[in-house]
């Protein structure tokens, strides 16, 4: 299996490559030459994930993505990551029904409580593996909206070769996911606080990533969803959830994906290419509603940080999608030329670009499966009430988006899941708005707020990110 950047890079990494890697040269983003089907295929990998568990129907879907580890390598490390003991449950990613048709697939049992871990703890064991087998070293650059950095931070921690720096939007995170982050002291853990938005640390990943010489130099990797290895790690539970909500592999299935960076929904579509069964494929935004404008309209229209809102499912504050650039890629016939055009020049010349005309726009829904709908402040709380009086089920404000908005593309005979992004707690202050009260706090959390933290505070510099990466990396 080869992969190839989104803006037609001529080389032709393997998988480990690009591990380390993360953005190509060019600046594109990598996808592998042709998405491996597995329509046949779907009683077998039922049949494993009955009888095998997730682990297994992990390292069924990783190794046809990945033939530069050794077999026997990557199902020992599907196993290492995927566990009861670090997800507490065997199932790993659960369903669990909320009303008819209507179903929640749990991704936050990992060790910071949300759907981050899923890849993460797996980009951790591959990270180490490669750079013990190259004998190497990696320092990991990454951009955070709330729950990326502490997954990352947890899954790196005390890692052989692996340094992490990780930028946040200063004070545009929930107190608990700050401190999940800051008061990780660790040597290797190095948290930045950018005075901007999420977009601002998500430029500047990109624009280290771009300079090629600092790039090679530092070993610079990345963690956040433009590296494909966590994208793919992701694409896994939406066959878990398929298996779990069927009984015959002639059904389908709909998911409905709060989603700020697409990246999460990026891995459904993934899935969907190689053959799964998905009816439908929901984004679901707050009000920062680029992507939802999109699949309305075909106009992809960039925020600036002064327009990007502070809202209350923060880590949907994302007013640039980077892994659009992969759906976008696949919807215009994998033309990279045109893909450069948008991503490249459109939007740093005009800040937007618009499809609406294009013929292949129409797709996105008619072939790919795309639909989209926006949720409010004022959606979510009624949802976060709504769901507690009826089911007794509490929950985050990010689900809440999803789950109000897969309420308006139900379609009949066909299961929804909804994709859980964190558990209540992470997003207490508006919990106890909706409800009145606190969200429970599990267990091994308590005093969290209150720990010393390790934090820098920085313009939004890319000079000074890497001014900072160099001394901190230096021999």
């Amino acid at each position: 299996m080869r992969y190839l950047s989104t803006r037609g890079h001529a080389a032709r990494p393997g998988f480990c490559d690009i591990l380390l890697e993360g953005l190509a040269p060019d600046g594109g983003l990598y996808l592998p030459e042709t998405y491996p089907q597995i329509s046949d295929r779907l009683a077998e990998l039922r049949q494993v994930w009955a009888t095998r568990g997730y682990a297994d129907l992990a390292f069924e879907i990783l190794k046809l993505y990945i033939d530069d580890i050794p077999e026997a390598d990557l199902l020992a490390l599907c196993r290492k990551t995927y566990t009861r003991a670090v997800y507490g449950t065997d199932a790993i990613v659960p369903l669990r029904p909320l009303e008819e048709g209507v179903f929640l697939q749990a991704l936050s049992n990992g060790p910071t409580l949300a759907f981050k871990d899923m890849a993460m703890q797996l980009l951790g064991n591959l990270f180490e593996y490669e750079l013990g087998r190259r004998g190497a070293e990696l320092n990991i650059l990454g951009a955070t909206s709330g729950d990326t950095g502490s997954a990352a931070e947890y899954a790196m921690r005390g890692k052989q070769g692996v340094r992490v720096f990780m930028t946040s939007p200063h004070g545009r995170m929930s107190p608990f996911q700050q401190a999940q982050m800051f008061s990780l002291l660790d040597a290797n853990i190095h948290n930045i606080a950018i005075e901007g938005v999420f977009d601002d640390c998500q430029d500047i990943v990109k624009a280290v990533s771009n300079d090629l010489d600092f790039k090679r130099r530092h070993k610079i990797g990345t963690v956040n969803s433009i590296n494909w290895a966590r994208l793919l790690a992701q694409v896994v539970y939406y066959f878990a959830g398929y298996f779990q909500a069927t009984t015959k592999d002639t059904e389908q299935v709909a998911f409905t994906v709060p989603s700020g960076n697409f990246g999460n929904v990026c891995a459904g579509h993934v899935a969907r290419m190689m053959g799964l069964p998905i009816a439908r494929l929901v984004v679901a935004t707050n009000e920062n509603d680029v992507l939802d404008e999109f699949f309305r309209t075909g106009m992809y229209r960039v925020r600036t940080g002064g327009d990007t809102q502070e809202t209350s499912s923060p880590s949907m504050d994302i007013s640039k999608a980077s892994n659009f650039e992969r759906f976008v890629f696949d919807l215009l016939g994998r033309d990279a030329g045109l893909t450069q055009q948008l991503f490249k020049d459109e939007i740093n010349a005009k800040g937007f670009f618009d499809l609406s005309a294009h013929p292949a726009f129409a797709q996105a829904q008619a072939k790919y499966g795309f639909a989209s709908g926006k949720s409010t402040h004022a959606n979510r709380l009624a949802t976060i009430r709504d769901t507690s009086a009826r089911f007794g089920e509490v929950v985050d404000t990010h689900t809440a988006d999803g789950v109000k908005v897969a309420r308006e593309h139900l379609l009949p005979g066909v299961p929804m899941l909804v994709l859980e992004t964190a558990l209540p707690i992470k997003f207490a202050a508006t919990i106890e708005e909706a409800l009145g009260h606190p969200p429970a706090r599990p267990p091994g959390f308590e005093g969290l707020e209150a720990k010393p933290r390790k934090v820098l505070l920085m313009a939004a510099d890319a000079a000074l990110v890497k001014a900072y990466i160099a001394e901190h990396t230096a021999a």
